[in-house]
């Protein structure tokens, strides 16, 4: 059989990352990847733990795989990531058509796995956590693109009693900054405009006595980077000297992803989340005074064990006040293993979905407002794809991270244009682009 592979990934961009980390892998030993399900002989689903839902899609996509695996028994099927790390026991005992199961820290191994598979019909399952690897010597294979995911760090020391990630990603560590760079030169060379960096706790990178704005000023440094993200960091880890170096550099993007989860100091501090709301509420303060024209996207957690209605009030209060840009909004949900999982006190469905209606509701008012703003304003904008709604349009994004659709004229993909912001329409701006001497 020829050596094809094909892989699924699911969750966050980490995931993303460490797909393209896994098809380098695969291709270095002499694997094609193919985009035909049916023709692989290797297949992999890169699996995520975060919530329930994810696990239940995956679940599901097994059972598809299954059918291919009858039809063809030759064909190797692989669970990788987190779930792989947390249910290895179930996918042992209910699934016995997957041949290979790999926690995040066991990639390196997959081309020695592969070639023992091909002789013997065993399971072969490697989770063991590492407090080491890194991946620092071994560089991913992309798509031609925009934008690269770079991964800096890997697992997180944080312990949210809500979250999985500390169980089944490990504790924290960082790669080397030469490493980092070498990676983004690379991605540079090979076309890439804008880079994101990763991290399950990204500004607390640290090694060799670095930090996160050291790391940030040295890929700042690198020619031909037009723009440069990251995600996620912590609230207790941003400070002035990390927002100053944002502002220090044009090449930075002028967004923040900056978590609130909830703006009630008690549900935090069952979250563990590590401050308080005044704290969060300060910060953002900071981070408007420090970077001008700011976006500032968040994640919010409803339904928390124990959440009164004046607990999800004071998270709306605090909406109000930060007025976020945009949110990525969850109803909680209980995974093994956590601390909040065991909490007595868990809100009933019905009552989450009515508390996540009304803060979505809350939030579009917001990101609205905040859209409308730049109506009369010139934005540089990245042309990243055609619109979907129209052939005769490009998409793009802000360097404050906000969705822009114009028509093509003479702009290609990967250009950066001037466009006069002309409309706001729920997360979408439209505008009209400008000539270069335009927008001086």
């Amino acid at each position: 059989m020829e050596k094809t592979y094909f892989i699924e990934t699911y969750g966050c961009q980490m995931n993303v990352a460490d797909s393209e980390l896994v098809a380098g892998l695969l291709q270095r030993e002499g694997y094609r990847e193919t985009k035909d399900i049916a023709r692989a002989a290797a297949i992999f689903v890169n699996t995520c733990a975060i919530r329930e839902h994810a696990e239940d899609k995956v679940h599901s996509r097994l059972g598809e795989f299954n059918r291919i695996k009858k039809r063809r028994p030759e064909v190797i099927i692989g669970v990788l990531g987190c779930m792989a790390q947390n249910l290895k026991d179930v996918l042992l005992e209910n699934k016995p058509y997957v041949d290979i199961i790999l926690g995040p820290d066991s990639y390196r191994q997959l081309p020695q796995i592969l070639h023992r598979k091909t002789e013997n019909k065993t399971h072969i399952v490697d989770t063991k956590l590492s407090r080491f690897e890194v991946y620092d010597d071994l560089f991913p294979s992309r798509r031609e693109g925009i934008n690269a995911w770079v991964s800096i760090m890997r697992g997180c020391d944080k312990f949210c009693t809500f979250c999985i990630v500390p169980f089944t990603r490990g504790r924290e560590r960082s790669r080397s900054i030469s490493s980092i760079t070498t990676e983004v030169e690379q991605a540079v060379e090979d076309g890439f405009v804008e880079v994101t960096l990763l991290g399950q706790n990204v500004n607390s990178y640290h090694h060799e006595g670095k930090e996160f704005h050291d790391l940030l000023e040295e890929v700042a440094q690198i020619p031909g980077l037009r723009r440069i993200r990251f995600t996620s960091p912590h609230p207790q880890d941003v400070n002035r000297t990390l927002l100053e170096t944002m502002a220090g550099h044009r090449n930075i993007c002028n967004s923040i992803h900056f978590p609130l989860q909830a703006g009630s100091n008690k549900i935090l501090k069952r979250m563990n989340r590590t401050y308080t709301r005044e704290h969060f509420v300060a910060l953002t303060d900071m981070i408007r005074e420090l970077i001008p024209d700011v976006g500032i996207s968040t994640d919010i957690i409803v339904g928390f064990p124990g959440e009164s209605e004046a607990d999800f009030q004071e998270t709306l209060d605090v909406m109000n006040h930060v007025q976020f840009d945009s949110a990525f909004t969850f109803k909680y949900s209980p995974r093994p293993w956590t601390k909040a999982a065991q909490y007595s006190d868990q809100v009933p469905e019905e009552i989450k979905q009515e508390r996540l209606e009304r803060l979505i509701n809350l939030q579009k008012k917001h990101t609205l407002s905040r859209n409308r703003r730049l109506i009369g304003k010139v934005e540089w904008v990245l042309v990243e794809k055609e619109s979907k709604k129209s052939s005769r349009q490009w998409a793009g994004r802000t360097d404050s991270n906000k969705w822009v659709i114009f028509d093509k004229g003479s702009a290609k993909i990967k250009d950066l244009v001037p466009v006069r912001i002309t409309a706001a329409h729920g997360v979408t701006l439209q505008g009209q682009q400008l000539k270069m001497e335009e927008a001086a």
